[in-house]
């Protein structure tokens, strides 16, 4: 009931808009300030996630520790485009409300990422507001840009075959 409540309300879609542009400035603010500055570094915070995932009550769990010893640290410089310009995009597509369940998805991976790797901060409510967000699908973006998108992609998508498409992607 109130998963269809977040998805089909249009008055909803006025309270989604507004979570969907604060989320969109956090992550457009975070990313640009990484991207302007020209002085982003990954490595450092992730080996302090490293040597937190020892100890009697780590913070971070030895799965993901490793992860980041092996994957994230050797590839550290990737990671410092990625992580401002996935910010950056992120951002972006709330505020403008385009592919927003896709620009919400990879936000809160991002959040998840770096609840994994010890921090708090304001992760926890950018994922409970990203989760409502995720939930609404199309009626968050209702006001935005995928208002036009998200029926263009659907004609398209099904514009060759006799089914009909679903209305509630």
């Amino acid at each position: 009931m109130f998963i269809r409540f977040l998805k089909e309300n249009r008055y909803v879609s006025l309270l989604l808009t507004f979570l969907r542009l604060y989320l969109g400035w956090q992550w457009l603010h975070a990313g640009w300030g990484k991207i302007s500055d020209g002085t982003f570094d990954a490595s450092g915070f992730l080996n302090g996630a490293v040597k937190n995932m020892s100890g009697e009550h780590p913070s971070v769990q030895p799965w993901w520790g490793y992860f980041l010893k092996e994957v994230a640290l050797p590839y550290v410089d990737l990671f410092n485009v990625l992580v401002p310009w996935g910010e950056f995009f992120v951002g972006l597509g709330l505020i403008l409300g385009v592919f927003t369940s896709f620009s919400i998805l990879m936000g809160l991976t991002m959040n998840f990422a770096y609840m994994f790797s010890g921090t708090t901060s304001t992760n926890p409510q950018m994922v409970l507001i990203g989760i409502f967000i995720l939930i609404a699908g199309v009626n968050a973006g209702k006001i935005g840009l995928d208002h036009w998108f998200i029926p263009f992609f659907r004609r398209m998508l099904f514009k060759n075959t006799e089914k009909e498409f679903p209305q509630n992607i």
